[in-house]
């Protein structure tokens, strides 16, 4: 014997051909009941046809509502702007009616300093920098990443210099200048400004001379 269907769109699909199968070869079935059988099919199609009313009238009670909250906000506004008038030598009144003063915008802090920065030769003119956030301090923006070199004739350091700015907490740096010892340090930064420089990390990178092999 057939499966009965489990879709709503088959089991309408079955019901139509019960029907007019039925209606044209009454005799055959004579036990049954064709009467009920369109009493239930006749109330299924007015269910359908009041859900898809329902489901109109609630996209147009919707756009209704929405169209309220409009009206509304604009005259809650307007009443707002004409109350901070009558109360403008004392504005605290506005708490009576649920407003108040505007807060003042809170002053922005820098970062704090970045922490636990290593550093490791990776390769020929190749370093991998990592580090911690601020433990503390505002927000990070971006991370700025300084470098200086150990001078070969006199051993003095020159000057930190911008190497990069990221946004991660680690950085490959390719192309880093080989033969002496360098020096690695990242500080944090945002719109009040940047951190205290992070811990000094060196490293030495092999100069192509230093690592050939004779």
């Amino acid at each position: 014997m057939p499966k009965f269907p489990t879709k709503e769109a088959d089991i309408i699909a079955l019901a139509n051909q019960m029907l007019a199968g039925y209606a044209a070869h009454i005799a055959d079935f004579p036990n049954a009941n064709l009467g009920m059988l369109r009493g239930r099919h006749h109330r299924y199609w007015i269910a359908k046809r009041d859900r898809v009313n329902a489901r109109a009238a609630a996209h147009l009670a919707t756009e209704a509502k929405h169209s309220k909250l409009a009206e509304l906000k604009e005259v809650m506004n307007n009443c707002l702007r004409r109350s901070e008038v009558d109360v403008a030598g004392d504005i605290q009144k506005l708490a009576q009616i649920g407003w108040g003063p505007k807060a003042k915008a809170q002053p922005i802090e820098a970062p704090g300093q970045p922490n636990n920065l290593c550093s490791i030769a990776w390769g020929r003119a190749e370093v991998r920098l990592k580090w911690d956030r601020p433990a503390s301090g505002g927000a990070v923006r971006n991370y700025i990443i300084q470098r200086r070199c150990q001078t070969e004739l006199s051993g003095e350091f020159t000057s930190w210099t911008l190497v990069q700015i990221t946004f991660d907490t680690q950085l490959n740096l390719n192309n880093q200048p080989t033969g002496s010892q360098l020096e690695y340090r990242v500080k944090a930064a945002n719109t009040a400004g940047e951190s205290t420089p992070s811990n000094t990390a060196m490293v030495a990178l092999l100069s192509i001379a230093e690592t050939k092999i004779d």
